[in-house]
């Protein structure tokens, strides 16, 4: 399906692709901490806080299976129902970031195309979508269990080919080196903000245009420059 919403020759950008968890919505410590809780319970090897926020953003079972390299796959269907076990007793503890729905809210002004390319299962992306305030907000969304998990570029694929956008148009804004190589892999530029799961230091040898320290900072640049 191609967009029918008309494009300014002042935009950069086309189509915007958001991660969800450490970019949008404010839960990389208890995405952490799950993930911790959950290996611990199947008797692996408890992985460090950087271990596990380390694997964010990737599909779920490969996740787990990265930040738990000593637990045999008979216990990976155990351990996916330990972590969402410990996930749902602390998914209404978490919210967005203060100042992204202004920020989704103006760049809906400028008639971009806004979506969402995330490592969540479409279950939980589609739970946490059903928030009045982002109803109608997000034109298009890709998660790894349709498609194929970061940083494969199939997410972002099949959103340029849904909205008819080429890979020079569009922008891919994340907190992990998974989002940003997953743009590297499409061919499509990225923004890194640094206030999600990984150390803005790794970000450098993906070339990202920016690297945002704040949703304010990512707010302001998109502005000038998407």
């Amino acid at each position: 399906m191609s967009s029918t919403r008309p494009r300014s020759t002042a935009r950069q950008f086309d189509l915007i692709a958001f991660d969800w968890d450490g970019t949008l919505f404010d839960s990389t410590a208890i995405i952490t901490r799950c993930i911790q809780l959950a290996v611990g319970d199947v008797g692996g090897t408890v992985p460090t806080r950087e271990a596990a926020a380390y694997v964010i953003g990737l599909g779920l079972m490969q996740a787990l299976a990265h930040a738990a390299p000593d637990v045999p796959p008979a216990k990976y269907a155990e351990l996916g129902a330990r972590y969402k076990h410990h996930y749902a007793l602390h998914q209404n503890d978490i919210s967005l970031f203060e100042g992204v729905l202004p920020l989704l809210a103006a760049l809906k002004e400028q008639q971009h195309i806004l979506t969402v390319a995330t490592g969540k299962s479409r279950r939980g992306l589609d739970d946490a979508l059903q928030a009045v305030e982002l109803q109608g907000v997000f034109d298009g969304s890709r998660t790894a269990d349709e498609t194929a998990g970061k940083p494969h570029p199939l997410m972002l694929q099949e959103l340029m080919a849904e909205f008819g956008v080429s890979k020079d148009r569009v922008l891919m804004i994340g907190d992990t080196t998974h989002d940003l190589q997953m743009a590297v892999n499409a061919g499509c530029a990225s923004v890194g903000v640094s206030y999600g799961a990984h150390e803005p230091a790794s970000f450098e040898v993906l070339k990202p245009r920016h690297v945002a320290h704040s949703v304010p900072d990512l707010h302001q640049w998109l502005l000038a420059h998407a």
